[in-house]
């Protein structure tokens, strides 16, 4: 690198983040967040410099419970896809390793220019709060009650509630009376 491009790096630098370490969003390329996860930690390891300058890396993920086959079953998934964070202190150094990694499309910010999260931005990326249910039923969609007192009645799905994990479905009570019911997801199971 030359010594004017080192100096307009240096100048990208604002002063409140001058030797500051900071979180940073890298946005990738599609499907290589894990990638460049890995590209990175590998640089850093081999760099006692780097080392300094870039202390974490992470692909903030989240635990979601999906219902398949009527089963729940907890996946990882990425809260962010084609975003990688990364803990660091912005230099002309750190911030050419990072921008020139195999997958990385650009910091995010304004002409790609480091912008630093703030640290509830930070705490809300890398602990999501709510869990949601995921399911492969559908509104509309016929499903089977696999228990209670409902237990093998077919009842079309009316609403889904992702954030208690409940369905509410449509049940035929005495004299033709319509009557929605809640029930838990891993209760009921999608009738193909």
């Amino acid at each position: 690198m030359s010594d004017n491009t080192k100096e307009f790096q240096d100048s990208m630098v604002p002063q409140e983040q001058a030797g500051k370490l900071c979180w940073y969003v890298v946005h990738t390329y599609s499907g290589y967040e894990n990638k460049v996860l890995d590209t990175l930690q590998k640089s850093v390891e081999n760099s006692a410099e780097m080392s300094k300058l870039i202390r974490d890396i992470r692909i903030p993920m989240e635990e979601v419970e999906e219902i398949r086959k009527g089963k729940r079953v907890k996946v990882q998934r990425k809260i962010y896809p084609g975003y990688v964070m990364v803990q660091m202190i912005w230099t002309t150094e750190s911030w050419y390793l990072v921008r020139n990694t195999r997958g990385v499309t650009g910091f995010v910010g304004p002409e790609s220019k480091p912008v630093p999260l703030s640290d509830a931005e930070v705490e809300a990326m890398l602990n999501p709060v709510a869990a949601e249910v995921k399911t492969d039923i559908a509104i509309g969609q016929d499903v089977r009650v696999l228990s209670g007192t409902l237990e093998n009645l077919i009842v079309p799905v009316e609403d889904i509630d992702p954030m208690l994990g409940t369905v509410k479905v449509k049940v035929m009570m005495f004299a033709g009376r319509e009557q929605l019911v809640e029930l838990p997801m891993d209760q009921v199971q999608r009738v193909d």
